[in-house]
């Protein structure tokens, strides 16, 4: 029998992002970017503000089916910088994800938005960060993403 995998979750990243800037259909889907503004991690013994700067880099598939590649910082309460290194998928019924790219609210259990966030940090605090995989469940809004992020066990 094969062993399990578990996780634990360990903190929520809410994401605040600006207006959507595309580059167009680049021959595999179209090419968008999304800037990040500002946000939030809060979690047990982990808390802090998501650095105003980076993106998250997309391509829509002409299935809809959404490829991101985001990076960011964030840095923590007590004064550690963490970069983030986040790739994910974002699928669901086609007229739901266009209501999202129009802005408009979708119940988040409707689509599937998972993400593999990778951390990267001087910090010895936080150099767990780095020895751990993470797995993270997403929800997009109009003017944020929230991800809760969860520990590979």
């Amino acid at each position: 029998m094969a062993p399990q995998l578990s996780t634990k979750y360990v903190f929520t990243i809410t994401v605040r992002i600006g207006e959507v800037t595309s580059a167009g259909e680049i021959g595999t889907g179209v090419r968008r970017i999304i800037p990040i503004i500002g946000g939030e991690v809060k979690g047990e013994g982990i808390n802090g503000k998501v650095c105003p700067f980076g993106a998250d880099f997309q391509i829509i598939r002409p299935n809809e089916l959404i490829e991101l590649e985001a990076k960011y910082a964030f840095e923590t309460d007590d004064g550690a910088v963490i970069y983030v290194e986040n790739r994910g998928l974002r699928f669901g019924p086609v007229e739901l994800l266009q209501k999202l790219k129009r802005g408009e609210p979708v119940d988040p259990k409707l689509i599937y938005f998972r993400t593999v966030p990778r951390f990267e940090t001087g910090s010895e605090k936080y150099r767990w960060l780095m020895q751990n995989l993470f797995i993270g469940s997403a929800a997009r809004h109009a003017d944020r993403v929230v991800i809760d992020v969860h520990q590979v066990l």
